[in-house]
């Protein structure tokens, strides 16, 4: 079967990927226009799909707050743990390398710098651990900047180096790219001069903002040396956004607050968990499939992908029960600051550009586990066609189908519609309030934070409705539709200060 979907996709490459690309903006659409011609057509079915879809909200509401309160028991056990010791015990741990690799582009120093402290603070020998510093070419502060952090941090690592990404015809400016050039400069470098072992080596694809926990690498050795299949991982902490939680606007701390969350509940969802922002990986693996891709802006799905797809679906995400701290968008006012979120949720809704790849993948990739593929294609799809939909749905739905059609509101149900769609999402308001001590208890803040400040951050969420919509659903829609005319984006380097 796969060898006829093979002749397909060759057949007619065009306009198979044009039909791929397509799909995901015409099911947004329809799902986000259905209260409006459901209400005439089919407004029962439409009204039972509506109170459907809010019990489903209902329920991935209370899963978010059982799987991040889970998620935060186990990383709090986890960081009590000392990795270091227990991986010293393991066989070929002297033998055990990091690789970490920074790309950026117009990030300050001082950005940069806390990263690589961060990584030099570690309790795994930093002496076997190599930093990339993956610069671009046509930035003109590249060569100073990372000549300045070398020369800091020469006497720390085993080795601490630069790359600088040229502009080449063909290529996508961006991280995957920028990053794809600094792990071939660093396997010629480490791997070819046989400086280091490849086969018990791991490579990080790090942002430039990440601040680690002082145990990473150390948990990293640990669940490499133990692993079977040790070449067949990735490896994934829980990404939060609390370096500048205090400093972003309201707005911006709302999506932190459920994206931190998020990720952290991810750790304990199996194949749901697929990498993302900053994680690790067997460098031997990375070098087998051919290193990041260089025609895509979001390059974490796509490599976790790549390789599964590549190693016939023996490929998994290990959970890493650590947080790596990240920074929020923050630019020098706060109107700046919220356009800079709008073009990151731009850039990560633009992810939706790899699922007619994931989905050709699917049909023409022999050998792979048939359940297996099927259900992390859903998620990932499931995610993507749902990220622009559900605020319409959850928001406004129940109310403009019984303005379209005055008729079926003096039903019974149309009648009723309104107010179980209300009462159904108001009661996930318990979750949020849970959600907000489980947080709390995450974040141990750094700095001194007025209990006032504190107290009065839940009234905060009265902005959802309105930050829902501009910095959640509307970009996605953007992205969704954009691909659907075959219009591409440019990559563009979100401001942190």
């Amino acid at each position: 079967m796969t060898s006829f979907f093979a002749w397909i996709f060759t057949r007619y490459p065009v306009k198979t990927r044009r039909f791929l690309e397509i799909l995901p903006g015409f099911i947004s659409w329809t799902l986000i226009l259905f209260p409006i011609w459901g209400a005439l057509l089919i407004p029962t079915f439409l009204a039972y799909f509506i109170l459907f879809f809010d019990i489903y909200w209902f329920y991935k509401s209370f899963s978010l707050t059982f799987m991040a309160f889970i998620a935060s028991k186990k990383i709090q056990e986890a960081e009590k743990e000392h990795w270091v010791e227990k991986a010293k015990k393991l066989p070929h741990f002297e033998e055990n390398t990091h690789i970490v690799v920074i790309p950026n582009y117009k990030e300050k120093v001082e950005k940069l710098r806390a990263t690589i402290a961060t990584v030099a603070k570690q309790t795994f020998p930093t002496k076997r651990i190599y930093v990339v510093l993956a610069m671009e070419e046509r930035e003109e502060e590249a060569k100073k900047k990372s000549a300045q952090l070398i020369k800091e941090f020469k006497p720390v690592f085993g080795d601490i180096f630069a790359s600088f990404h040229p502009d080449i015809k063909g290529e996508v400016k961006g991280k995957s790219s920028n990053e794809s050039y600094g792990a071939k400069l660093a396997y010629k470098k480490l791997v070819e001069t046989k400086k280091i072992n490849i086969n018990y080596a791991t490579i990080s694809s790090v942002d430039a903002d990440s601040i680690f926990d002082k145990q990473y690498f150390a948990y990293l050795s640990y669940s490499f040396l133990s692993d079977e299949k040790p070449h067949n991982k990735f490896w994934q902490s829980a990404n939060v956004n609390y370096n500048n939680f205090w400093d972003v606007p309201a707005p911006v701390r709302v999506l932190a607050f459920f994206g931190s969350l998020w990720r952290t509940a991810l750790l304990i969802q199996g194949d749901r968990l697929v990498s993302n922002s900053t994680y690790s990986l067997s460098f031997k693996m990375l070098s087998e499939i051919g290193f990041w891709d260089v025609d895509v802006i979001p390059e974490d799905y796509r490599i976790f992908f790549k390789a599964f797809f590549a190693l016939k679906g023996a490929v998994w995400v290990v959970p890493m029960f650590l947080k790596t701290s990240m920074d929020a968008p923050l630019s020098s006012s706060y109107w700046k600051s919220l356009k800079n979120k709008y073009e990151q949720e731009r850039r990560w809704s633009w992810g939706v550009s790899d699922d007619p790849l994931f989905i050709k993948w699917w049909f023409t990739v022999p050998g792979v586990p048939f359940f297996r593929k099927t259900l992390m294609l859903y998620h990932v799809l499931l995610d993507h066609f749902l990220w622009p939909v559900s605020w319409f749905i959850i928001t406004v739905a129940a109310n403009i189908i019984t303005f379209v059609n005055p008729v079926f509101a003096r039903t019974n149900l149309g009648y009723k519609l309104p107010q179980l769609a209300g009462f159904i999402l108001t009661m996930c308001i318990f979750a949020t309030l849970t959600m907000i001590v489980i947080d709390y208890k995450n974040r141990r803040e750094t700095r001194k934070i007025s209990k006032t400040r504190q107290f009065f951050f839940p009234l905060e969420f009265v902005l959802l409705p309105i930050v829902g919509f501009f910095l959640g659903a509307l970009p996605a829609l953007i992205s969704h539709t954009q691909l659907m005319f075959g219009k591409r984006i440019e990559y563009k380097v979100t401001e942190k200060l």
